[in-house]
């Protein structure tokens, strides 16, 4: 039985072929996108706390000004959101709310960056081992010809598990890429369901107000 506390892994890796090369490119890409996103969104969380329940607050009290100056300060989706909101707050309600969605709708898509990427990733990092297995094969039966049929057993294993390497690095880089994808669409829609609260709350003041005109 191999020893894998024993493996050197470069060399280990080294004999999956040059297709090795552009898998961990993937596995590296994919880390610094889930990295990069998880502190993004994490900045704009603790940015984003209570701001629509303070904006709406002052509101209430008429201080249109102030209200703006906290939700464009708090520089958070949230915060732009609301914005915009307050802009347009003396327009007509069908009004109001088609600048709340396509706000809202442009800070998703601003959320969602790269995010399309992890699953591209994905897909291509099993599709580059396969391919490297392919490869791998086609040279093993090339042995196979230039040496007659007459091939020692254990060459031909040899170059077979040397052949499907590149699939097992492929899978390693694609499974936990898929994972990473599924969490950061979850806090896209969990970020998407907070603005949505938010702009809610900020329409039902604007509508009171009227009402109580």
């Amino acid at each position: 039985m191999m020893d894998f506390l024993s493996i050197d892994f470069g060399a280990f890796i080294a004999k999956g072929g040059v297709l090795v090369i552009p898998i961990l490119i993937c596995s590296v890409l994919a880390f610094a996108i889930f990295l990069e996103r998880l502190i993004y969104y994490a900045r704009m969380k603790s940015r984003g706390t209570g701001l629509a329940q303070s904006v709406v607050r002052l509101l209430a009290q008429e201080k249109d000004e102030e209200a703006l100056n906290t939700a464009a300060q708090s520089r958070s989706p949230m915060g732009r959101v609301l914005a915009r909101a307050i802009d347009a707050k003396a327009c007509d309600r069908e009004t109001l709310e088609t600048v709340i969605v396509n706000a809202t709708e442009e800070e998703v898509k601003d959320l969602s960056t790269h995010i399309q990427t992890l699953a591209t990733i994905g897909n291509i990092a099993p599709l580059l081992g396969l391919l490297g297995t392919v490869i791998g094969m086609i040279k093993a039966f090339m042995v196979i010809q230039e040496m007659g049929g007459k091939v020692n057993a254990s060459v031909l294993a040899g170059g077979i598990w040397e052949a499907m390497l590149t699939t097992a690095l492929g899978l390693a880089v694609a499974l936990p890429t898929m994972v990473a994808h599924s969490y950061l669409i979850g806090r896209v829609d969990r970020y998407e369901a907070r603005l949505q609260s938010g702009s809610v709350a900020f329409i039902k003041h604007i509508g009171q107000q009227h009402n109580r005109r």
